[in-house]
């Protein structure tokens, strides 16, 4: 069958809707070819469908359709799909849509709210309340707005002809434009508004009229009641008096400056040269004008006409003459050394008509050098240096720039911005460009010896060169004195001083200088005479009588120095030979642990990522605060059920039920929502988080904990969330200025600052999973695989691989590698190869296995290792449990030595079984919290007390310098170098695909305010936005990686993310490193790299400040996404219920800050708090105490 003949939709026009209202909605339908038993449902683009019911044969009605939306209105669409067969849809050739209104977004003012009737909405303005709402609410509430409020006028002056586009804003100007219209007069004199410009409520443009005289009076506003403004506009008649120069050439260029008054009135300012041409880049003040003239065809005197709004001249006799173009006849020298600032002459006539000259040669780019004009004739220009040009090549093109217009002989100038083609211009005079000169002394000493007091005459040399240079071009000098030069020829040039060279310095250069070509010959050494030689004479005397005293006193001490140094050289040899082997193993080290590491991060399972909500509370959240003083745990999912499990954690807030008893939920409840509508309130959430940060036992910690409430409270708006972010930040921007800016954000210390790290947190999880999870999950992988190819102390913690010289293990502890075959049922897997070190204590070794065989697994749905049994089966018959500590373990010095694989002797390719154990093992439950007085693993905690017992060997080979053992931070280093290269590169860039919109958006927040106070230092800018983004959120991440995964983030590993946080900050700050061999290894290690990555920050700062900018609707837009996405996520009702304790604790401070406000005190906020109060102490305390 055709298109045409399927069953169809007939679109009709359906009036608006508000939100939240049930309507019934008819649809009218063509080619209905099904009975009407045939079950519909009308789906209108959201997850809900609402029955159809049939009208008849052709018109079916969808019943209580209740729509929502969060923006001004939204149109959805209409579609009827089979109700058995939800896939089905009925064909809708033009789309059928319902408007859906919502009076409380968009409407700022009554003017603006009442407006909405045009576009159908029923809306109507509550004063008392200060909002928009629906006009099915009580009949009670006017429809008659305010006065027009006018807030400022923009210009202030006029002329007196009219035609002044005057700007008006405010509030309450006008519902619509025929509400304006005729409504605008300055004094008795009409302004028309335009219909294009007028903005609802907020902003007029109107034309003024023309005025019989000056006079200045307030802006008036009658929509239906009258507002005036503050500020008056004046008519005035503005005045032309001189123009200056009063001549120039045809060419056009002259800059000429108009004097007079009044001269900065009105919106638009036009001055025509002879009627036709304009005068170009204009500015003006109260008294002149300055702009650019034309060129003219003829050689004559022209009228000047100053316009104010295209009306009538405001000159009458002003001229200005054009006079034929100057003419350049000639240039000397033609030649220049490739330094420049040779000094070229310009011949001709007509130059007191010129105001600015500049000289370009083509062929070295667009550099141009300014000239000075000395007389009608004479123009002097210094040549521009060179680096394309190449000695020898043929003369470069010269053009010259006469007032901006370049200089064309007598032909037309061209204009340099209207002929961007000037390449076709053929040049009349050109360059030729040669090497520097070349100078040097008669005998090319570096030194020259000179007594003061002596005449002095130099001989220079200079080698042969075509630029044919005049005496007076060269400029000689010793130190800052100048060396007269008497005779120049082609190869020498002599020089004298008369004057004395007596000065405090020995040493003066001697300089030689040749337009910018500057160059030193030799060093003047100044003598000091005969009284120089009798002192050099006697101290010589006197170091001759040392040096035989020194020679008798070395003699008699040579032979024990030998004795001495005969008994220690062994001792240097055999620590020569151990330093030398250190080195080359951590070398070799370094070469093939890269391949090695590669190869083992082959995983395959995905990324352990938390859900949006865990990561949320544990960002927000990330200590138990005063809120909960107990664990709130829930039982995680079983992983099977052969394996136990640990339990995962859980917040009060992702409670799905709020758990108050019942016989006191309706009060609460409604107390609750009504202490809702009031934090929906600006003004009263304003002075509620100001009033509480002025409290002194309101401390920092209570003030994070009430910005983490605030962010779930208002989670659902984010769009209001951000406006109350942005206004309590511009009080923290006001305070900081004051003082000293640098500092702001620096620290966690207010509500605004923890609410900024919140918004930032929840901006930058999408781009945190999608881009930059990946290479950081890399990276903790690889640190602990790295940290795992060595030994470990199971005790201490400290390792023999590691980033942080503080958990070094400074020992030489040989370690080999034992592959074992380890059977165990769970996580999907039976058997596997686990390779573990032979100084593994068992606790490490089932860490080991665990992580193989539950690699796929996330962290919280692992065994505990107390929670399972190692077996090892030495032959068909024999098995033994492996524990730490049991009655094989060796007691040395006292202390318990923990069990390894050596320990047991477990050989390579050995057969172990893991299973969970049927009853708990007796020893402590985590291995480091052994006491160090009686129990150890690798290193006892100090060796001095057992030194006497060893030979004289042992102990000199304990002496070995623990710091040798530093360059395995480096091996560590380089191993893990890709991995951090590559997460930084992740943090630091923008995709296109997904850029940083938030980023983008609060950056350009910090520049407008920084520009609004003007903050101009760029230093400034780079701390705030640091402090801002990477130390306020990346830095939390990437020392808190539990944040994000599903992971076990161990204290050996959270020191090694703490060196690259610090790196990390470094390359953020603008401070130089001072660094050097008593700075800290943590800081040395990546110095070298620090500088590189400080340029891949500024260009993402730069990159970010490049984008285009955000407009308040595309953020408002991305912002609700985000709610619209994770809605539902969180408890509100107990977050409010937080929020509300502190209320109550400084309940009288409140009060007393709500009618302190005259906003909150003229909207009665104060008692609206007090009903919250009255509702919630009735039972919230009697009611939990019952329970």
């Amino acid at each position: 069958q055709k298109k045409i003949d399927c069953p169809r939709i007939v679109p009709a026009s359906l009036d608006p809707v508000p939100m939240g209202v049930s309507r019934d909605i008819t649809i009218s339908l063509a080619n209905t070819t099904f009975s009407k038993e045939t079950a519909l449902e009308c789906h209108f683009g959201t997850d809900r469908t609402f029955e159809a019911r049939w009208v008849n044969s052709s018109a079916v009605e969808c019943i209580h359709v209740l729509l929502h939306t969060s923006e001004k209105s939204h149109l959805f669409p209409v579609n009827l799909q089979l109700k058995d067969r939800p896939d089905r849809f009925i064909d809708s050739p033009e789309m059928m849509t319902v408007e859906v209104y919502n009076c409380a977004t968009g409407s700022a003012d009554c003017s603006q709210c009442l407006g909405r009737e045009d576009l159908g909405h029923r809306c109507i303005w509550s004063e008392s309340s200060s909002s928009c709402r629906l006009h099915s609410e009580p009949p009670h509430i006017s429809d008659v707005c305010p006065a027009p409020e006018i807030k400022k006028i923009e210009p202030l002056r006029g002329p007196l002809e009219g035609g002044t586009l005057l700007t008006i804003r405010g509030r309450n100007l006008g519902r619509r434009f025929s509400d304006v219209l005729g409504a605008v007069r300055i004094g008795s004199v009409h302004c028309v508004p335009l219909p294009d410009r007028y903005v609802v409520s907020e902003a007029i443009v109107c034309q003024t009229g023309e005025a019989q005289e000056a006079f200045s009076d307030v802006v008036t506003v009658n929509v239906s009641r009258e507002g005036k403004s503050r500020e008056r506009y004046s008519y005035v008649l503005p005045m032309v008096q001189s123009i200056a120069p009063l001549n120039g050439p045809k060419a056009g260029g002259t800059r000429v400056t108009i004097r007079g008054s009044r001269l900065d009135v009105g919106s638009e300012l036009r001055v025509l040269v002879n009627t036709s041409k304009q005068c170009t880049d204009l500015s003006r003040n109260d008294s002149t004008i300055t702009c650019t003239m034309p060129s003219a065809e003829l050689t004559t005197a022209v009228r000047v006409c100053v316009q104010f709004e295209n009306k009538s001249c405001a000159s009458y006799n002003i001229t200005f003459k054009y006079e034929k173009n100057p003419i350049i006849s000639d240039i000397n020298p033609k030649k220049s050394q490739i330094s420049g600032g040779r000094i070229i002459t310009l011949e001709g006539r007509g130059f007191e008509l010129v105001q600015n000259v500049s000289m370009v040669v083509r062929g070295i780019g667009r550099e141009q050098t300014s000239c000075k004009v000395h007389t009608d004739t004479v123009i002097t220009c210094p040549s521009p240096a060179t680096s394309n040009i190449t000695v020898g090549s043929k003369p470069a093109p010269v053009d010259f720039y006469l007032n901006g217009r370049l200089y064309a002989d007598d032909r037309p100038a061209l204009d340099e911005e209207m002929y961007p083609e000037e390449a076709l211009h053929i040049s009349k005079f050109s360059l030729e460009y040669y090497a520097d000169p070349q100078f040097f002394t008669a005998k090319k000493e570096k030194w020259i010896k000179h007594h003061p007091g002596e005449p002095l005459t130099l001989v220079i040399h200079k080698e042969p060169d075509g630029l044919g240079l005049e005496s007076n071009e060269y400029q000689v000098k010793i130190g800052l004195i100048s060396c007269e030069i008497q005779i120049v020829s082609d190869k020498v040039i002599h020089c004298s001083v008369n004057e004395s060279l007596s000065t405090s310095e020995r040493q003066l250069p001697v300089t030689i200088q040749v337009g910018k070509f500057n160059y030193t010959i030799a060093m003047l050494h100044l003598g000091g005479g005969e009284t120089a030689i009798i002192v050099s004479i006697v101290i010589c005397s006197i170091l001759l009588v040392l040096s035989v005293v020194a020679l008798f006193v070395f003699c008699t001490k040579s032979r024990r120095a030998e004795r001495y140094w005969q008994k220690t050289l062994l001792q240097m040899e055999e620590m020569e030979s151990q330093i030398r082997e250190e080195i080359r193993k951590g070398f070799a080290e370094l070469q093939t642990d890269m391949t090695d590491l590669t190869k083992e991060l082959n995983r395959s399972q995905g990324i352990p990522f938390l859900e949006y909500k865990h990561f949320v509370t544990r960002t927000f959240f990330p200590k138990c605060s005063s809120l909960y003083e107990e664990c709130y745990i829930l039982p995680s999912q079983q992983l099977s059920s052969q394996v136990g499990s640990q339990v995962q954690e859980t917040h009060p807030l992702l409670v799905g039920e709020w758990k108050i008893p019942e016989n006191c939920r309706p009060n609460m409840e409604e107390g609750i929502s009504l202490f809702s509508t009031l934090l929906n309130n600006k003004h009263f959430l304003i002075v509620f988080v100001h009033a509480l940060e002025q409290q002194k036992d309101f401390a920092v910690r209570d003030r994070c904990n009430l910005a983490s409430l605030l962010t779930i409270a208002l989670h659902g708006k984010l769009e209001y969330y951000t406006s109350i972010m942005k206004d309590l930040l511009v009080d923290l921007i006001d305070a900081s200025a004051s003082k000293n800016p640098k500092l702001m954000l620096r620290r966690t210390e207010s509500v605004v600052e923890k609410m900024l790290t919140n918004w930032m947190s929840i901006c930058m999880y999408s781009y945190l999973r999608e881009t930059v999870g990946e290479p950081f999950f890399l990276l903790i992988c690889a640190i602990k695989q790295q940290i795992n190819k060595g030994s470990i102390d199971a005790i201490t913690g400290k390792a023999r691989y590691t980033l942080n010289e503080e958990w070094l293990l400074r020992e030489n502890i040989e370690a080999k590698p034992r592959n074992l075959n380890v059977s165990f049922q769970g996580c999907g897997m039976d058997s596997l190869s686990v390779r573990a070190m032979d100084t593994d204590t068992l606790s490490q070794v089932k860490e080991k296995i665990l992580e193989a065989f539950c690699k796929n697994v996330p962290y919280s749905q692992w065994p505990r290792v107390e929670d399972v049994d190692l077996e090892w089966f030495a032959t068909s018959t024999d098995s033994y449990i492996l524990r730490d500590l049991d009655d094989t373990s060796v007691v040395e010095d006292g202390r318990k030595k923990l069990n390894t694989l050596a320990h047991y002797k477990i050989p390579e390719g050995a057969s172990l079984a893991m299973s969970l154990s049927d009853k708990k093992d007796t020893t402590p439950s985590r291995v480091k919290d052994l006491d160090t007085e009686k129990y150890f693993h690798l290193v006892l905690p100090t060796d001095e007390s057992v030194e006497h017992k060893k030979s004289h060997r042992q102990s000199h080979r304990k002496k070995v310098l623990p710091e040798i053992y530093l360059t395995r931070l480096l091996s560590t280093k380089g191993t893990l170098q890709k991995f951090l290269d590559d997460l930084f590169k992740a943090i630091l860039s923008i995709r296109d695909d997904k850029p940083p919109v938030a980023v983008k958006y609060f950056f350009d927040f910090l520049e407008e305010q920084a520009e609004k106070r003007g903050i101009t230092d760029p230093d400034t800018m780079h701390i705030w936005k640091t402090n801002s983004l990477p130390l306020r959120f990346w830095v939390n991440i990437l020392k808190n990686p539990q944040f994000v995964f599903d992971i076990d983030k161990t204290d050996h590993i959270d020191a090694c993310l703490s060196v690259i946080a610090q790196a990390f900050i470094d390359a953020c700050s603008l401070s130089d490193l001072q660094l050097g061999k008593d700075s800290p290894t943590n800081k040395l290690l990546y110095a070298k790299e620090i500088p590189e990555y400080r340029k891949i920050v500024q260009r993402y700062y730069k990159q970010i400040h490049d984008m285009p900018p955000l407009s308040e609707q595309e953020m408002n837009a991305h912002l609700a996404e985000e709610s619209r996405k994770y809605r539902n996520e969180f408890n509100t009702n107990v977050a409010m219920a937080e929020i509300y304790k502190y209320a109550k604790r400084y309940r009288s401070q409140i009060v007393a800050a709500l009618d302190a406000n005259p906003t909150t005190k003229r909207t009665q906020l104060q008692h609206k708090f007090e009903q919250v109060v009255a509702l919630m102490e009735d039972n919230i305390y009697e009611c939990c105490s019952e329970a």
